[in-house]
């Protein structure tokens, strides 16, 4: 959906009704449904107690008016009750909304997260919507508590409607009739000059969620900008991104001048017009002095529930761009979740074997070819190299390992993804203690503390674990370790789960050849395979194997014969193909 123009299409409207339904279906669906009948009921309380204040309050008036004492004091207590029930119902009523919005904000935050987190993440080549973190966390609080706003002042409105209408029509017909009229013509206007927040608001939000984006992006580099004097380039990034929602900003602010100038003099004109009707009536003795205290705020409040778009129209307005950003990320994840596989490859699960018959891989985008006719078993046990001019053809097939790449044709027989350890270029150990992050949760593996220590002897980080404090110490480990120990760290994570195979992605952007050997030795050592995908030189050497794709999709396979390195290893016999196979 274009930003310049933002609409409530029927998709939209349908997907807001399932977010409804749903969470009336979900666990906490029932005491959601007990609060929202709470809401009514007090919403009806405190609706019957301000009829009956109208008239208490015109009793008042028309006692002051007529200088009697003893009825003056009765209905002051009246009052002064009333207004103490209205109090209590009004706080339970505000205190149930938010517990409502409280609730419902909370299921459907933990049901987007996870439908993110499954399917949004592994997506290649698909449209992705732009700051999907903003949506999940303010904009879903904005449409459950405006929500469930909007649908309160609406129902409050209708019952206002009838029990203030029959107040309004027993005070003058003409009133009735002058309160709709100008609540029509009021309702007209202000969507006429408000109709441009919608879009201008939905605009802002995606500017400054961009805005926040860039500074964040400089505090987790911040050191690599310093040291490389780029602080003009993130000056101009920045002072563009300032640039963007601030005019943005001001067109928001020239739109609700606009809109100020009309709501302003509407509600001024609520305060005055009860008074020329009723007034000349109490002039010709036909009603009470009261009875012009009671049209005020008949009026006001009968008015108040016919002009709910005046009145709300800059709320609404925030309130329509919340909805189709929400919607624009219902549709992007229901897109990765049920994008159709065009060219279905088939996968076949077989515990500790690695095989490819037959594989085509093509671009998500474009469907160029990235691989042709890949037929080649990977040795159990063997550390095999995937290298080779053609970039792409290799984030294909990495991602085809770990489960989320479709295009193309063919079968691959492989593990259970559960039971592949993927480790990414770039190292990512989340805060908490070592012990948390290198027992992996998921899948098929079974922890032990003995090849935890044997992974952490093997390479050498013994000293680096000392250094830390112990593997039971929390620390932000991207602060207090490097990426090589990072790296190495993922790596005693591998072992220890004993995976079927290990897939590597690009290790020699954070190890030096003598500790990317180190690694390669003790998988050996500990009876783990894996497939290295290369892209910075990685030495050909220290590999079992090594598959080279070619740019045109083309690809070569060689065993090597490796050195032994280690007398207490035993060296790992690749088996060969039966022919050297050439795509």
């Amino acid at each position: 959906m274009s930003l310049g123009k933002v609409r409530i299409d029927r998709l939209t409207r349908k997907r807001f009704m399932q977010v409804v339904r749903s969470f009336r279906q979900s666990d906490v669906g029932g005491k959601g449904q007990r609060l929202f009948f709470l809401l009514l009921t007090l919403m009806v309380v405190i609706g019957g107690l301000n009829v009956l204040n109208s008239y208490v309050g015109r009793n008042f008036m028309s006692a002051i008016e007529q200088r009697q004492p003893e009825d003056f004091t009765q209905q002051a207590i009246l009052y002064i009750l009333v207004f103490a029930f209205t109090t209590v119902a009004a706080v339970w009523f505000r205190f149930c909304e938010e517990r409502l919005g409280l609730l419902w904000r909370e299921s459907l935050t933990r049901h987007l997260t996870r439908a993110y987190l499954t399917h949004s993440l592994r997506s290649h080549g698909s449209e992705k919507v732009a700051n999907p973190d903003q949506r999940i966390a303010e904009d879903v609080k904005s449409f459950t508590t405006t929500t469930l706003s909007f649908v309160l002042l609406l129902l409050n409105g209708t019952f206002t409607v009838i029990a203030f209408s029959s107040v309004l029509w027993s005070i003058s017909a003409l009133l009735f009739f002058v309160a709709v009229l100008y609540a029509s013509v009021g309702t007209f206007m202000a969507i006429r000059l408000g109709k441009p927040l919608i879009g201008l608001n939905f605009r802002q939000s995606d500017k400054e969620a961009n805005f926040r984006s860039e500074l964040v992006h400089l505090r987790e580099h911040a050191d690599e900008v310093a040291l490389t004097h780029n602080e003009p380039l993130f000056e101009n990034r920045l002072s563009q991104r300032i640039t963007d929602w601030a005019a943005n900003a001001r067109r928001i602010i020239a739109v609700n001048r606009n809109l100020s100038f009309f709501t302003t003099g509407y509600n001024y004109g609520i305060q005055l017009l009860p008074a020329l009707i009723v007034a000349p009536m109490f002039f010709a003795g036909k009603v009470e002095f009261g009875v012009i205290t009671q049209s005020a705020m008949a009026f006001t409040t009968l008015l108040g529930a016919f002009s709910l778009i005046v009145t709300q129209f800059q709320s609404i307005s925030t309130f329509a761009a919340v909805i189709t950003r929400l919607s624009e990320l219902a549709t992007s994840i229901e897109n990765a979740a049920e994008r159709p596989k065009r060219a279905p490859i088939e996968i076949r699960h077989e515990p500790r074997r690695l095989r490819f018959e037959a594989l085509d891989l093509l671009a998500a985008d474009t469907g160029a070819p990235l691989i042709r006719g890949l037929e080649l078993v990977v040795p159990e046990r063997a550390n095999m190299l995937v290298n080779g001019s053609n970039g792409p053809a290799r984030h294909a097939l990495f991602h085809l390992l770990a489960g989320d790449w479709e295009r193309g044709e063919g079968a691959v027989v492989m593990p259970e993804v559960n039971r592949m350890m993927l480790l990414p270029e770039r190292p990512y150990l989340p805060t908490g203690t070592l012990r948390q992050i290198l027992h992996v949760e998921g899948g098929d593996f079974r922890i032990n503390d003995l090849r935890t220590n044997q992974a952490i002897r093997l390479l050498g980080l013994g000293e680096t674990l000392a250094r830390v404090g112990g593997i039971d110490t929390v620390r932000e480990w991207g602060e207090v370790l490097s990426l090589e120990e990072q790296q190495l760290f993922s790596c005693v994570r591998a072992i220890a789960a004993n995976p079927d195979f290990i897939i590597f992605d690009r290790p020699g952007t954070t190890l030096k050849k003598d500790e990317l050997a180190r690694v390669l030795t003790a998988f050996r050592k500990m009876g783990q395979g894996s497939v290295t995908f290369g892209g910075t030189g990685e030495a050909y050497e220290v590999f079992d194997a090594v598959l080279k794709i070619n740019t045109d999709g083309t690809w070569t396979y060689a065993p090597q014969i490796r050195a032994v390195e280690d007398e207490e290893e035993e060296p790992v016999h690749v088996v060969p193909l039966d022919r050297a196979a050439r795509g």
